[in-house]
């Protein structure tokens, strides 16, 4: 079931985020003092802020390697938003206005 959730958390991590929200509320609520951050999260860097909860460790927080893992989600989800602006781009009558 965990490998089942890492592919679908992997396609759609705003679902997979929002799962974990609803079926350990205390995993966000570890990871977040408030609500604000990780719904920021879900709108604007939805892989990093799923990685950030998963790897958080209450009392101790993120260590080095942690941290590298959510840098390089967070530079997915830059690349995402990158990929889609050049697409943008390519669509037939489409004006910069």
């Amino acid at each position: 079931m965990g490998c089942l959730f890492a592919l679908f958390a992997g396609v759609f991590p705003r679902l997979g985020l929002l799962i974990i929200w609803i079926a350990r509320p205390a995993m966000v609520n570890a990871a977040f003092d408030t609500w604000l951050f990780p719904l920021l999260g879900i709108l604007f860097f939805p892989f990093a802020t799923l990685i950030y909860v998963v790897l958080y460790t209450p009392g101790i927080g993120l260590n080095s390697w942690d941290w590298f893992w959510v840098v390089l989600a967070a530079l997915l989800d830059v690349a995402h938003w990158a990929a889609g602006a050049t697409q943008r781009n390519q669509i037939p009558g489409y004006s910069r206005g």
